[in-house]
């Protein structure tokens, strides 16, 4: 009986509805002054009620709304809605565009977009960011979402672009040295080891192998065929004896292969997470596996145009953060001195 009697009370404000039932965020939807049917996101039931109240006397009384209403008093929450959008149509790696919209989104979902300024961006990355490369990340998501509203419309300012962007130490690169593989490798089940020897093996980055399908894998011509890369561009990387191995153990245990089928069912983070502890490797991420595989191929004296080629780097200056690992020339030049009389 109660709920009938709430279900009349709410009939009684037409144009009010629940988009999202049980959500408590309610809209407005009126005819404006030249008859165009609108919509509007109010927030709580009054302020809805309110604000039809407001746009039908507007209507009234011939009041002209923007053509882009949506631009006026726009909510961040929107914008979130946004981009989530734009990034499943334009971005290889969603993974990490969506699970950084999820920490941002909390604190300012509810804010009228054009009333955040570069000082709440920048007290935000402070407090949830710990280093000068997640802070840079998440930076550029704010800017992407400001700047997306603003070729649309739909804010007047994009205060991410006043913020300062901060130095990143590039110098220090984390490898695996063999005693450390050897640690890591004992700590790791064996259905997993396949996947560390692709890493090791190939260098891809980890959206590249965890989203990789059968079809990329050529086993005739020993080579993996990376088409959705992080830069937009294309590259093969030839397979060694243990890669190759690996891929086909793993085939070898698939229920199915089907050319469309991802070749690895999960992402690594639980199992890889429980081995890094377990072999009490420090300071090593995945990513690291990497730095090991341009690491090692500097190391043994390859040319760096070969290691920006197979690992996929948009500039040689990112490359190029390998080349004093190969110090064979830096030695010849040194030992030289000696021939000196």
């Amino acid at each position: 009986m109660a709920r009938t009697k709430q279900a009349k009370e709410d009939a009684k404000v037409r144009g009010v509805w629940e988009r999202i039932p049980g959500s408590g965020v309610y809209w407005v939807r009126f005819r404006d002054a030249d008859g165009k049917l609108r919509r509007e996101k109010a927030g709580r039931k009054s302020d809805a009620i309110d604000l039809f109240r407001k746009r039908t006397e507007e209507r009234r009384v011939g009041v002209k709304l923007p053509e882009n209403l949506r631009a006026v008093g726009v909510k961040f929450g929107a914008l979130c809605d946004d981009i989530q959008v734009f990034s499943e149509a334009h971005h290889r790696d969603q993974r990490n565009i969506l699970g950084r919209l999820t920490r941002i989104r909390p604190d300012f979902e509810e804010r009228q977009a054009d009333s955040i300024k570069p000082e709440d961006i920048d007290q935000w990355l402070t407090r949830n960011t710990k280093t000068p490369a997640t802070s840079n990340r998440y930076r550029a998501l704010f800017s992407l979402i400001f700047r997306e509203a603003l070729r649309n419309g739909k804010v007047t300012s994009n205060p991410a672009r006043l913020v300062r962007q901060k130095h990143e130490e590039n110098g220090v690169i984390r490898w695996l040295t063999d005693e450390e593989e050897k640690a890591l490798r004992a700590a790791i089940a064996p259905a997993h080891l396949p996947e560390l020897d692709i890493a090791l093996g190939t260098g891809m980055r980890l959206s590249e192998q965890f989203e990789l399908t059968w079809d990329q894998v050529d086993f005739v011509r020993h080579e993996v065929r990376l088409s959705k890369t992080k830069n937009f561009s294309g590259r093969s990387i030839p397979m060694n004896d243990r890669v190759e191995a690996a891929f086909k153990e793993i085939k070898s245990r698939a229920a199915t292969t089907k050319r469309s089928d991802k070749v690895l069912a999960d992402y690594p983070r639980k199992w890889w997470d429980e081995a890094i502890i377990k072999s009490g490797v420090v300071h090593y991420r995945w990513h690291d596996n990497r730095h090991t595989f341009c690491s090692r191929l500097a190391m043994r004296g390859v040319n760096l145009k070969v290691i920006q080629t197979l690992a996929g780097h948009k500039t040689i200056s990112m490359t190029a953060r390998y080349a004093h690992l190969d110090d064979t020339s830096l030695r010849a030049a040194v030992d030289s001195l000696t021939a000196l009389k």
